[in-house]
Order: structure tokens, then C-alpha cells, then sequence
């Protein structure tokens, strides 16, 4: 096996793990919605996800790991995509943002700052901020 096999092995693990976490955030209330499942179509195809992988994970995506990015830059992109999954429902239940508070620890953000991030994420996607917003916003909120 190749260097280059090693790294795409690796880089298409990642994507899997996170896509598996949207997934389960769209899975949070039981069933998966057209415009959940358009959002998964897009997300697959950007991720690099064929359809085979893209069918096993939705019968498995439990067990696949919240893999947290190395930088901030990229967890910031993470919670952006979570957070559009929840805000795509139209209905924020408790188990939705209970479950995004979660990833955001699982993504590496501090606990204590879990339901401030998940606020403050929930509210931009609310206001359809694209992606550079988001990351600009959430990293001004501390200042």
C-alpha cells in the first residue's frame, strides 16, 4: 500500500464520520425528511460518499466515531453543517439542540461553552448566513 493510499484511506474515513454525525442529528427525531434528505444528497456528493457508502451509513451511522478536526477553521465547518441539519427540520426540538451541544464537545469546544455555541450557531443558520459569516461570527463572539 501507498503513501497516497494510506492518506486517501484516512481522508475518506474522516468525511464518512462526519457525515454519519449528520446523519444522526437527522436521525435525532426518527425520520429523515426530504429536505433533510436533499441536504444529505449534497453533503454525500461534496464529502466524496458513493452511494453504496452512502446506504450502510445510514443503517449504521451510530457507530461511526465524532472525529473532532485538528483546526479551528474546520470545526467551525463542522458545527455549520450540524447546524443546518438541525435548523432544517423548521423545528429545533430539545433532542436536536440537546444533540448539537453534544457534537460541539465532541468537536473539540469546551463544555462549558457547548449551549453558548450551539445558541449562537442556531441563530446565524436562523438568519441563512453562508459559511464565511459563520466562521467570522462565531469567532467574534468572545470579543
Amino acid at each position: 500500500m501507498s503513501i497516497s493510499d494510506l492518506f486517501d484511506s484516512g481522508f475518506k474515513k474522516r468525511n464518512e464520520d462526519h457525515f454519519a454525525a449528520i446523519v444522526r442529528v437527522a436521525m435525532s427525531d426518527g425520520i429523515i425528511n426530504n429536505e433533510e434528505r436533499a441536504f444529505l444528497d449534497r453533503l454525500a456528493r461534496n464529502l466524496g460518499i458513493d452511494d453504496h457508502d452512502y446506504s450502510v451509513i445510514l443503517k449504521d451511522y451510530k457507530t461511526h466515531p465524532i472525529n473532532p478536526p485538528t483546526s479551528y477553521e474546520l470545526r467551525l465547518e463542522r458545527l455549520f453543517d450540524l447546524a443546518r441539519m438541525v435548523w432544517v427540520d423548521h423545528i429545533q426540538s430539545d433532542d436536536q439542540v440537546n444533540m448539537l451541544e453534544k457534537f460541539c464537545v465532541g468537536l473539540g469546544f469546551r463544555p462549558d461553552n457547548a449551549k453558548y455555541i450551539t445558541d449562537k450557531a442556531l441563530h446565524l443558520v436562523q438568519e441563512g448566513v453562508d459559511i464565511e459569516i459563520f466562521k467570522e461570527e462565531m469567532k467574534a463572539m468572545n470579543k
